[in-house]
């Protein structure tokens, strides 16, 4: 049996290629070892980000690739094929980090009734989240378009969550308003949504293309295209959280805006190659923010499921703006999978639409 994988340069995403490995039969693999049919995924442009930032934050070397090629992390479903482990059965259907890729060996550690980690030691250096698939058989709330909702915006919606929470716990660094660039991506709308929930005013920074469905959403305040970022009021302080990426929307920001600058966080890269040194910029200085840093730091904090408690019910109420703000698009097979990726590396998926894929035929 062999797995086909879709991997992409990492010098130049625009590059890609199918290959395809030979897997061990089922009964050979390692004790404990599980064999799982990748079978479906979600690609945002989330995913772009994993593979721009893929040398930094150490995404490429949870699922190994040939010398000059990656595989981009995607969130997803797969149903376990082969087992070797006593406490997980032929037939379960697992929702975690999986490659673009038709299938996946795990070696299943810490196995609980709800989830379990792959323990494989190539994925030792990455973050815990990124290790552990809950085990979601016959869960209505990942089947069907509640799992596709899931597998698009659940972990998304964790990072605005964790973003939320940064800026709550620092009262928003006294701003009056929060700007949100890339605004009609899923992280910024999710965020919008939480800030909008505790009374901020939130400002959503977007392209002319996307100003209609930005404004549809019912948690921005204002909607503000690029090139009119200088009409905003430039005398109350502000915080700006950084989608994009974009080095001219971030310095033009910073300058505009000046000492009232009053906290800059990047988060995502969905303006791509766009990032430059742009010097030292008046106001907040801009910092990254790493969300299993938070997530270490909220874990001690909160003690034990005191995060899965707290997220639970932010994302109970972001839920229903999603039925009227979302399209889930699913597409099957490789030539679907290589015009879905190209289509977000160029950033023409329309934002309405949340797609869900699969290399299987």
């Amino acid at each position: 049996m062999t797995s086909t994988d879709f991997v992409v340069a990492r010098n130049d995403l625009a590059q890609y290629k199918l290959i395809e490995t030979t897997l061990p039969d089922a009964a050979l693999l390692p004790a404990d070892a599980l064999l799982v049919k990748v079978e479906r995924f979600a690609f945002t442009a989330k995913n772009i980000t994993y593979a721009v930032m893929g040398d930094e934050l150490k995404y490429w070397q949870i699922f190994p690739a040939p010398q000059g090629f990656g595989n981009i992390p995607v969130w997803g479903f797969g149903e376990v094929i082969g087992s070797r482990h006593p406490d997980v059965a032929v037939g379960e259907r697992l929702f975690g980090y999986f490659p673009m890729a038709t299938h996946l060996v795990i070696e299943a550690a810490d196995v609980s009734k709800r989830a379990l980690r792959d323990g494989t030691a190539h994925r030792s250096q990455v973050a815990p989240v990124y290790n552990l698939y809950s085990r979601v058989t016959g869960d209505p709330a990942f089947a069907g378009h509640q799992g596709d909702l899931q597998a698009l915006l659940r972990p998304l919606f964790m990072l605005s969550f964790l973003v939320d929470d940064f800026l709550a716990e620092n009262d928003d660094f006294g701003a009056r308003s929060v700007l949100l660039s890339s605004a009609s991506s899923k992280t910024a709308f999710g965020l919008a949504h939480l800030l909008h929930s505790r009374g901020r005013n939130v400002i959503g920074l977007t392209s002319a293309n996307n100003v209609g469905f930005v404004r549809s959403l019912p948690c921005y305040d204002a909607v503000v295209t690029y090139d009119r970022i200088h009409s905003l009021p430039p005398e109350n302080p502000v915080a700006f959280v950084d989608m994009a990426g974009s080095s001219a929307l971030r310095a033009g920001l910073h300058r505009h805006f000046g000492h009232q600058m009053a906290c800059s966080v990047r988060v995502g890269l969905t303006h791509r190659a766009t990032d430059a040194d742009e010097g030292v910029l008046p106001g907040a200085k801009p910092r990254w923010f790493f969300a299993p840093d938070h997530i270490r730091k909220r874990a001690k904090d909160w003690g034990p499921g005191g995060i899965e408690q707290r997220f639970g019910v932010a994302w109970s109420g972001f839920t229903p703006m999603l039925e009227s703000s979302l399209r889930v698009v699913e597409s099957r097979g490789p030539e679907a999978v290589q015009r879905i990726y190209l289509d977000t590396l160029k950033g023409s998926i329309p934002p309405e639409q949340g797609h869900m894929l699969s290399l299987l035929g």
